[in-house]
């Protein structure tokens, strides 16, 4: 988009790009979503940022009516595989809070120096001031839907002192913490919080995708509700997520508050939150051959996850069987070796452990891994590859690495690779055609290798159609 292309949308007040950008006004010192309802400012007093962090970095505070602070996510970052969207990524998963921007370009695979300058090339604000960002934003969120004292909130958020958290909050919002408190509060170590969504939402087949495959004690899923346990870097905690057209409403209890960002990020990963879906969904509705799908599901996610060694564990044990045959097996590796979760909206949901860690699972001896022999080779291959640091799997990795990693495991092939790429990485342009349905539906439907070029960079949420329209056909008949 150029400048005068934002501009058109801030003057339609076009919510489809709420998030994309941001719009800041010099004459006022605030910056909003496009969507805003005030009076569009002239054209001549406006400067469009990228990123929360960007324009809070050239001194401009988030408006208090249109709140572009708790916009979704903007989907380029899920997007592209380069440094500065991976760098993000690993930001918003709360790395630099839990091992500061050492830890942050130690993950990436580069010095420090090369990390800042490449995302202030690309947005005028480096990794300190986008964590810093977040962490004003998580703090507001806790101050207004919680009663939790103010020093509690600023530690949970990221913060290092409270002189920070004063001087942050004052800095983005221009009052004091105290002042942002709206007086309902909710108490305890359990949290509600709402979830932004870029609209149209197909929750009820994202549900149904995830339903398919819970594992009893692990997950719970009813219609437009999914729930589960997870494992988190200060403990475990319970997820409880009621998918609506508008928004998530999620329903949270943590061991440690300080695992708020990072939880709050797996959950629009899982659940693709920031996806753009009319762009994947215009892109795609081009092909004829799968248009009527489109129209069918429009916004329709490609399902994430919470934890890549759990995916990477439910690919290899899907190989060749069944959907439920795999979570038949997956049940049982979890009730075996998953770490009991003792909070009490665990118990309330019938969650009764998590799912195994790489440490957990090589607990067990191959012949007790309820499945082939040489499946169950590769399953600890893999548990002793994540542990060594081999194989990694988490939202800052590189997509290819990660393959080629990957694909060198005895037992892994390409099937498997591309369902890690799709759920646990999130890359959204993987067609696998090596998948049995996906290859039945395109020929259905007469599409071929060929003609899927023309999907990129959408590819993966192509699959999920074609996978889609086979439950349809089943349901249907």
């Amino acid at each position: 988009m150029t400048d005068d292309d934002r501009y058109r949308a801030v003057q339609a007040r076009d919510a489809r790009f709420d998030g994309v950008f941001f719009t800041a006004v010099r004459t006022t010192g605030i910056f909003c979503r496009p969507s805003c309802p005030a009076v569009t400012p002239k054209r001549e007093n406006v400067t469009f940022y990228r990123d929360p962090a960007s324009a809070q970095a050239a001194g401009y505070r988030a408006c208090r009516r249109c709140r572009p602070d708790v916009t979704p996510g903007s989907p380029e970052w899920n997007i592209r595989g380069d440094l500065a969207a991976r760098t993000m990524r690993l930001i918003a998963d709360g790395v630099v809070e839990r091992e500061g921007v050492t830890g942050l370009a130690q993950r990436l695979g580069y010095s420090q120096r090369q990390v800042h300058r490449t995302l202030v090339e690309e947005l005028g604000a480096g990794p300190l001031a986008v964590a810093r960002s977040n962490r004003a934003h998580l703090a507001r969120t806790l101050i207004e839907s919680t009663d939790f004292p103010l020093a509690d909130i600023a530690f949970a958020a990221g913060f290092g002192s409270i002189r920070q958290f004063n001087d942050t909050m004052r800095s983005a919002y221009a009052v004091a913490p105290s002042a942002l408190r709206r007086g309902s509060a909710q108490g305890g170590g359990r949290l509600e919080l709402r979830l932004a969504v870029r609209p149209p939402f197909d929750g009820a087949a994202l549900t149904a995708f995830l339903a398919a495959r819970a594992m009893r004690g692990v997950e719970h899923v009813e219609e437009r509700r999914y729930a589960r346990t997870v494992i988190l870097p200060h403990g475990p905690g319970v997820i409880d997520l009621n998918l609506r057209d508008d928004a998530v409403h999620a329903r949270l209890e943590l061991t440690d508050l300080a695992d708020l960002q990072t939880v709050v990020h797996r959950c629009r990963r899982l659940l693709d939150l920031d996806a753009d879906p009319v762009t994947i969904d215009d892109a795609l509705a081009a092909d004829p051959g799968l248009a009527p799908l489109v129209e069918r599901h429009p916004g329709l996610r490609l399902p994430g996850q919470v934890d890549g060694f759990e995916v990477v564990v439910r690919a290899v044990v899907g190989q060749q069987i069944s959907v439920a045959g795999a979570r038949t097996v997956l049940g049982d590796l979890a009730r075996r070796y998953g770490a009991p979760v003792g909070l009490p909206m665990a118990d309330e949901l019938g969650l009764s452990h998590a799912f195994p860690s790489p440490e957990d699972l090589l607990t067990a001896a191959e012949a007790e891994v309820p499945m082939p022999r040489s499946r169950a080779r590769t399953l600890l291959t893999v548990a002793r590859a994540f542990i060594a640091g081999d194989v990694v799997v988490d939202a800052g990795v590189d997509r290819a690495e990660s393959r080629r990693m990957l694909l060198g495991i005895t037992g892994i092939g390409p099937w498997t690779a591309d369902y890690i790429a799709m759920r646990a990485l999130g890359d959204p342009d993987v067609l696998p055609l090596s998948d049995l349905v996906v290859r039945r539906r395109m020929a259905a439907r007469g599409l071929d290798d060929r003609r899927a070029e023309r999907w990129r960079p959408w590819r993966s949420y192509a699959a999920v159609h074609l996978w889609q329209s086979a439950i349809d056909e089943r349901t249907d008949s």
